[in-house]
């Protein structure tokens, strides 16, 4: 057996993004078929899919027909493919729960601190499930500190972390950076630095590239 390679994954995304919830599970899977060969060092990079908005969040359906011009038919219709695709890595989409999108850069400052606490993965995933499976509102700081504590982190220092502000520069940081690096749409992976994958992309996507970045290691 040849020895195993050591990848470097940055998994740019939002908690209120779909795709990146089907990305992620891809992902999952195309590393879970390259156990053995494959070694992953997987670091989840912020992206604000609504920076400028504010902490009431705002309905589903205006905020689609606002921004994409998307009739209740094609929503239902893009929902409904969404949830199919969920299924299928075995993530549950109930879209009928989730009637707002949020601001999420509080939860990407409470995702910062997890990587230092070694608990981001888990984070990531249950805020995914927070949002997509439950509906439930990923700007409070009562349902982040709540998520993280399910996951194993301290729930005092959650709040901490949220009602000080920390981590809000290097989130900043992060966001501009990738942004400098022209990534404009999410998830976008990008592995050792320069191969880039984008989008919700089935498992064998995934798992050619890697093979294809591991072969050329």
């Amino acid at each position: 057996m040849t020895g195993q390679t050591h990848l470097k994954i940055d998994f740019v995304s939002d908690v209120v993004c779909p795709w990146c919830a089907i990305g992620l599970k891809s992902l999952e899977q195309a590393l879970q078929r390259l156990n053995g060969e494959i070694v992953a060092d997987l670091h989840f990079q912020p992206f604000e899919l609504n920076p400028q908005m504010g902490p009431e969040g705002e309905n589903v359906a205006e905020h689609l027909a606002h921004k994409y011009g998307s009739t209740p038919e094609q929503r239902a219709k893009n929902q409904e493919g969404i949830r199919q695709r969920g299924a299928s890595l075995g993530f549950v989409f109930d879209m009928d729960k989730r009637s707002r999108i949020y601001n999420t850069f509080d939860a990407h400052r409470l995702l910062h601190w997890a990587e230092l606490e070694g608990k981001q993965p888990a984070l990531k995933l249950a805020l995914l499930e927070a949002y997509f499976s439950k509906g439930e509102n990923v700007s409070s700081h009562d349902v982040l500190a709540r998520v993280a504590g399910d996951v194993g982190l301290d729930v005092a220092e959650a709040r901490k972390v949220l009602t000080e502000n920390r981590y809000a520069d290097e989130v900043r940081q992060q966001e501009q950076f990738f942004q400098s690096q022209g990534i404009r749409a999410v998830p976008s992976v990008i592995i050792n630095g320069k191969y880039l994958v984008q989008g919700g992309q089935p498992p064998e996507v995934f798992e050619q590239t890697l093979r294809q970045v591991a072969a050329e290691g």
